[in-house]
C-alpha cells in the first residue's frame, strides 16, 4: 500500500514537472501514469488533480498545436485534426482550436505551397503538373475544395 502511494505521489509530481516545461493533453499524460502501475481510478484523481491546478488544458494544448504545425510544419487543417483525433481529443475542443487559424494567412499558405511545388515539378503537361500539385497540397492536409478554388493563382 505505502508502496503504491509512493508511486502516486512520483507520478504526480513528475507529471506536474512535465506539463510546467511544455503543453501537454490529458491523453498523453494518461498513457505516462499508466507506465507507473497506477490503479485507473488514481489515473483519474492524478488527472483532475493536474486540470484543476491549470497543469494540464487540453483547449490550450490544442491551440498550441495547430498554431505550431500551421507556422512550422505549414500543415492543413485535415491533417491537424486527423492527428489531434489520434491523440483522443475530442471534436470541440479540435474545433475550438482549428477556429483560431486566420483565413488569409491559411489561404496564402496554401498558395504558397502549391506555387513551390508547381515550380520544382519539370513536366509540360499542365494536367500531369495540376495533378502532382493536388497530391502534394492533399498530403499537407489542405481541403480539396480550396486546393482546386485556387489552383489557377498557384499555377500562374
Amino acid at each position: 500500500m505505502e508502496n503504491q502511494e509512493a508511486n502516486v505521489n512520483q507520478a504526480y509530481s513528475k507529471m506536474a514537472q512535465l506539463c510546467s516545461r511544455s503543453e501537454q493533453c490529458s491523453a498523453d499524460i494518461r498513457k505516462k501514469i499508466l507506465a507507473y502501475e497506477i490503479v485507473d481510478e488514481i489515473v483519474d484523481e492524478i488527472i483532475e488533480k493536474l486540470i484543476a491546478e491549470k497543469y494540464i488544458d487540453d483547449k490550450r494544448y490544442v491551440r498550441a498545436y495547430v498554431n505550431d504545425k500551421f507556422k512550422i510544419n505549414k500543415w492543413g487543417k485535415i491533417k491537424m485534426r486527423y492527428y489531434l483525433k489520434m491523440k483522443g481529443l475530442s471534436d470541440e475542443t479540435i474545433d475550438y482550436g482549428l477556429e483560431n487559424i486566420d483565413e488569409e494567412k491559411y489561404k496564402a499558405l496554401l498558395i504558397k505551397t502549391m506555387k513551390s511545388k508547381a515550380k520544382t515539378i519539370k513536366t509540360k503537361d499542365k494536367f500531369q503538373k495540376m495533378g502532382q500539385v493536388i497530391r502534394y497540397a492533399q498530403n499537407r492536409g489542405f481541403e480539396p475544395e480550396l486546393i482546386h478554388r485556387f489552383m489557377n493563382e498557384a499555377l500562374e
